[in-house]
């Protein structure tokens, strides 16, 4: 470890040598031969962390400016790589970058389709319009939800997602009950009141987001974790019109292991499968299933094309808690102690969503002794089951 920090430190030397010669009047020819000697097999994000120790040190960035003409000529063209952007934020396509850009179109929305409208007589229309726009804060939470919050636990940082969480489901409900408090046609001094008070919670998440959360997130996650992330976004939705591909530095990446099953047969007491059948058979069924163990881990997920709520591969390893919104997590803690205990086997629900009528059961797994090995959650859309009518018996062509 000292040896590189001394080399560093060397580097960092030489650069410092190389700038006050061209300052003094050499020309790039006569210092390239000592930059090469000392920077040849050199990443170039350490050229750059040098470089920036320096400008923090107090050197003037326009000293640091006369190494350009160095850095080409050492390594052909190199120079965009060496002062590539490294602030995740500000690289397209990352999803800290993603997150960032997705709170300036709220800040739009509500700066130019909101706001301009509060005092004119006439501008509830608008509002409401602005509002309807505003629907694409679902998507932003959800994301955060889902993507960002099981990183923070896995990091340790498990009161911030709880309590944002909590925040994001009353700026929802707030916005529903917005929305039908103006649709009564006027814009009063009460319903003028409302909409500022919402628009100062979404400012103040936004505030959150970007000066709590993320520098946390910033701090600990991984490049594979982020990139991660970026590849299940579209799981969640979209706001932005368009979303560069980003891919971690080969230099930065981190090494994952992926669990990879060994190849051959998955033999089960009623039948045998590949993994490939395995896999597609239960993607192909009507109805999305969960899997959570005994630990109360989430094991597993299928993917079907009916899929009713969200589900992304971050879920696994979660605890099932941490999964639901605050105000319903004790619903399922009790099922799941319901079912522990022996209390219960099953519990079902039935809600409208949209138009959607959705089923959802919760069945305890238990082996042959009884012993508790999780709990299985379906969820199906029954509404096409209850339109059916008298009988089918034969194929259709």
């Amino acid at each position: 470890m000292s040896e590189n920090i001394n080399n560093r430190q060397y580097r960092k030397n030489v650069i410092k040598e190389i700038i006050r010669e061209l300052h003094e009047g050499k020309t790039v020819d006569e210092v390239k031969q000592k930059f090469e000697k000392a920077f040849t097999g050199v990443s170039a994000t350490e050229i750059s962390e040098a470089e920036q120790a320096l400008i923090s040190e107090g050197l003037p960035i326009s000293e640091v400016q006369r190494l350009c003409d160095v850095h080409a000529a050492v390594f052909k063209g190199s120079i965009e790589e060496i002062h590539r952007e490294t602030d995740p934020t500000k690289i397209p396509g990352h999803p800290a970058n993603v997150l960032i850009l997705e709170n300036r179109q709220i800040e739009k929305i509500i700066k130019e389709e909101i706001k301009p409208y509060l005092e004119k007589k006439d501008g509830l229309k608008d509002i409401l319009k602005g509002l309807e726009a505003l629907s694409i804060i679902d998507i932003h939470y959800s994301k955060k939800e889902n993507l960002l919050f099981p990183y923070m636990e896995k990091y340790g940082i498990t009161a911030p997602p709880q309590v944002m969480w909590g925040v994001d489901d009353e700026i929802r409900e707030d916005y529903k009950i917005l929305k039908t408090q103006l649709s009564d046609g006027v814009l009063n001094k009460e319903n003028k009141k409302a909409v500022e008070d919402f628009i100062n919670r979404l400012e103040e998440m936004i505030f959150k987001e970007e000066s709590i959360m993320l520098p946390m997130l910033l701090d600990t996650m991984t490049q594979d974790e982020w990139k991660k992330v970026a590849d299940d976004s579209s799981e969640i939705g979209e706001i932005l019109d368009s979303i560069a591909l980003w891919e971690p530095d080969e230099e930065a990446k981190e090494e994952h292991q992926e669990d990879i099953e060994e190849p051959g047969a998955i033999v089960l007491p009623t039948g045998v499968f590949n993994r490939e059948e395995l896999t597609y058979m239960l993607n192909s069924l009507p109805f999305d299933i969960t899997f959570v163990g005994n630990d109360d881990t989430v094991k597993y997920f299928s993917q079907s094309s009916e899929r009713i709520f969200p589900r992304t591969k971050t879920a696994i390893g979660r605890n099932v808690s941490n999964c639901h919104p605050p105000a319903s997590v004790h619903i399922v803690e009790d099922i799941v102690n319901d079912f522990k205990s022996g209390k219960k086997d099953h519990e079902d629900f039935w809600i409208k969503m949209g138009d959607k009528y959705v089923y959802i059961r919760y069945f305890a797994v238990r082996n042959d002794e009884g012993e508790y090995l999780g709990v299985v959650e379906v969820t199906q859309n029954i509404k096409p089951l209850q339109e059916i009518t008298g009988e089918k018996r034969l194929v259709e062509d």
